[in-house]
């Protein structure tokens, strides 16, 4: 690993338009690049496709949480009626199983919310408090109107020279180097 990629967070590249952005994304994507991301004031349609990020994992993190909370609602209900404290009240059994949908029911939504919220936070790296991309002053737009994707230095295949030159061949109109 040299010093450069040491010394180096990455490469930002600042686009023109949406459109730049995402056919910039696609030409990175089929380029090889792994560590990178792109910034949008709003969401670009499809960019994720363009980018190549696969489908997320948040659904199956609720689907768990779902079954989780359904699972420990029944078992916990039935643990109560029939084997902590078993009681025969208006002449049901034990285990009257209509009686523990409500309960059931919203512990799994419960439990899927969690999951939900939890998750996409995990996913994310959320909260992330500092960015090495914050020290940049053309970044400071991007929620604003202006678009860029930056190449870490971590990457495999980064090189701050030729990765520059190749990110304004693909149409980025502003390159700056960032320090971490």
């Amino acid at each position: 690993m040299s010093t450069q990629k040491q010394e180096l967070f990455g490469v930002l590249a600042e686009f023109e338009s949406p459109r730049t952005l995402f056919h910039g994304c696609e030409k990175i994507r089929d380029a090889g690049y792994k560590r990178w991301d792109a910034y949008s004031p709003f969401p670009v349609h499809n960019l994720e496709k363009a980018m190549g990020i696969p489908a997320s994992k948040v659904p199956w993190i609720v689907l768990a949480g779902g079954l989780t909370g359904a699972s420990l609602g029944f078992f916990m209900q039935w643990w109560i009626s029939a084997v902590d404290y078993p009681l025969i009240i208006a002449g049901k059994p034990l285990v009257s199983w209509p009686a523990f949908i409500p309960v059931t029911f919203e512990l799994m939504v419960l439990f899927s919310a969690l999951g939900a919220v939890f998750g996409m936070l995990a996913l994310n790296r959320l909260p992330q408090p500092y960015h090495p991309l914050f020290q940049s002053k053309n970044f400071e737009r991007v929620t604003d109107d202006k678009f860029f994707v930056a190449i870490e230095s971590r990457d495999p295949q980064f090189d701050a020279t030729s990765t520059a030159e190749f990110l304004e061949s693909v149409g980025a109109i502003n390159i700056e180097l960032i320090e971490p």
